[in-house]
C-alpha cells in the first residue's frame, strides 16, 4: 500500500469545478463567528460538490486571509452568497422549491440516519456556534435533524456536523460525480 500522488488524484481545476454539475444542495450558515468554520465549510462544499453556501448575518465573508487558509482554495470553487438577514435567505430558497433543513436539536428533530433525503433541492441550515439557528428561521424549516452522540457533550463543532450531514446527503451521489 502506498500514498496516492497529487496527480494520481485527479482533482479539478478551479475553472472544472465551476463547470461541472453540482448536487442541489446548498448549506446556509446562520451567524456562524469563527472564519476557520467558514473556511471548512467552503472546503467541505467543494468535497461534496454542494450547489453554494449561504453567507449569513456576522457570517464573515471571502476574502479573508483566516477564510482562505482552512479553505486551501475552495472560497474561489465554490459559489457563494451573502444575505445580512437569514430569515430573507430561506425565505428566498424556499421560494426557489428548496426542502428547508435544520441542523439542530428540537422536540421534533430526526436522527440524521432516520431521515430521508427529498427528491427536491435541499438547503441545510446550521447555526451559530454557541446558539445554534435562530428560533425564528426554525420556524420556516421543514425538518429538523441531529446527530446522534452517545459522549458527556451534546455538540459538535458545526463544521465537523457540516461534513457529516453533507456527507450523508451526497453519498448516494458520489459515483455519478466523479
Amino acid at each position: 500500500m502506498r500514498k496516492l500522488r497529487l496527480q494520481e488524484l485527479n482533482r479539478l481545476s478551479t475553472e472544472d469545478f465551476r463547470q461541472a454539475n453540482k448536487l442541489p444542495m446548498v448549506a446556509v450558515l446562520d451567524n456562524i463567528r469563527s472564519m476557520h468554520n467558514v473556511g471548512s465549510f467552503f472546503r467541505t462544499a467543494d468535497a461534496f460538490r454542494c450547489e453554494k453556501l449561504v453567507l449569513c448575518g456576522i457570517t464573515a465573508r471571502p476574502p479573508h486571509r483566516d477564510i482562505t487558509k482552512t479553505a486551501l482554495g475552495a472560497d474561489r470553487s465554490v459559489l457563494w452568497a451573502y444575505f445580512a438577514d437569514t430569515q430573507a435567505a430561506v425565505l428566498e430558497l424556499k421560494q426557489q422549491g428548496y426542502y428547508i433543513i435544520g441542523v439542530e436539536q428540537t422536540t421534533q428533530s430526526l436522527p440524521l440516519q432516520e431521515f430521508s433525503v427529498p427528491n427536491q433541492p435541499v438547503a441545510v441550515i446550521f447555526g451559530n456556534e454557541i446558539d445554534g439557528i435562530q428560533s425564528e428561521v426554525l420556524e420556516l424549516c421543514n425538518a429538523c435533524i441531529e446527530i446522534p452522540q452517545a459522549g458527556t457533550k451534546h455538540s459538535l463543532n458545526v463544521s465537523v456536523a457540516a461534513g457529516i450531514v453533507l456527507w450523508h446527503f451526497c453519498a448516494p451521489h458520489l459515483s455519478s460525480l466523479r
